[in-house]
């Protein structure tokens, strides 16, 4: 190889090499992302020298991704910025719509419930209401999970081919010793989901949780969300609770059609 492509190859090796670095320490804030942490434990999260965290961190500094409080160093406004860029107005309106049977389905369980939407293939995460017994969880609003590794993805993804299709064709990552990832049982599960109308995750996303889920059909027959319940696993039989759960989405469904029909009405008014 000439000196000249030497001299191609070379920087574009070493710019993606401090991109993933980059990535590596954005993704090590963790739970101090909004607090501050130090350059000292940021490198040893990702098993950075100092002075490389401590180089990438000016740069990111620079650029508004990350801001330097005292001594300590947290996430920027600019990649708040970037977060609302990639979020689905539509969600909103969603969440708003449906959280008062949120509150009906919490006040029934007195468990975890969650209100969740498709994002891609992923659910995203729009409501959550813990329960007087929390169990450990990997949801967080505005949060994204694998949706076939979870009661509410499966239970959207029974009513979005598109998106089953597009999960079936990626690669199908364990989370758990329980999480289905041979796409044929995968199918046959969505396809049980489709006929019974309620999905299950039983330590699938985490080990200890078990959940179940129904869509929210909104007009037109669109399964625009869904909600679940989450419970430690042997504490709640959540096969007992799909009637329950049912009953519940149905309302929600009623009321979110009469609110899109508002929403249509009051836009064609608006001319």
């Amino acid at each position: 190889m000439s000196m000249t492509a030497l001299a191609e190859v070379h920087p574009l090796r070493d710019d993606r090499a401090a991109v993933e670095k980059a990535v590596t320490l954005l993704a090590c804030f963790g739970e101090q992302a909004g607090s501050g942490i130090g350059v000292s434990e940021l490198a040893r999260r990702a098993d950075l020298s100092k002075s490389t965290a401590f180089r990438l961190l000016s740069v990111l500094e620079r650029n508004g991704v990350v801001e330097k409080v005292e001594r300590k160093y947290r996430l920027g406004q600019r990649l708040h910025e970037l977060g609302r860029d990639a979020y689905v107005a539509e969600h909103d309106w969603i969440r708003d719509s449906l959280t008062p049977y949120v509150i009906d389905l919490y006040e029934s369980t007195h468990e975890t419930v969650h209100l969740g939407a498709l994002h891609g293939t992923d659910v995203v995460y729009l409501s959550k209401l813990y329960g007087h017994r929390q169990v450990r969880s990997p949801s967080r609003i505005g949060g994204r999970i694998p949706a076939y590794c979870t009661a509410v993805g499966k239970a959207l993804l029974a009513h979005d081919p598109a998106a089953l299709e597009r999960v079936l064709e990626g690669e199908l990552r364990p989370l758990t010793a329980s999480t289905i990832v041979d796409p044929h049982r995968l199918m046959e599960e969505i396809a049980r989901v489709r006929d019974e109308g309620v999905a299950y995750d039983d330590e699938e996303a985490t080990p200890g949780l078990s959940c179940v889920a129904v869509p929210v059909v909104g007009y037109g027959g669109k399964a625009v969300a869904a909600l679940s319940v989450s419970t430690a696993t042997g504490r709640l039989d959540t096969r007992a609770q799909a009637a329950m759960l049912r009953r519940v989405a149905t309302e929600a469904a009623h009321g979110l059609v009469h609110a899109q029909r508002r929403r249509l009405a009051a836009a064609r008014a608006a001319g």
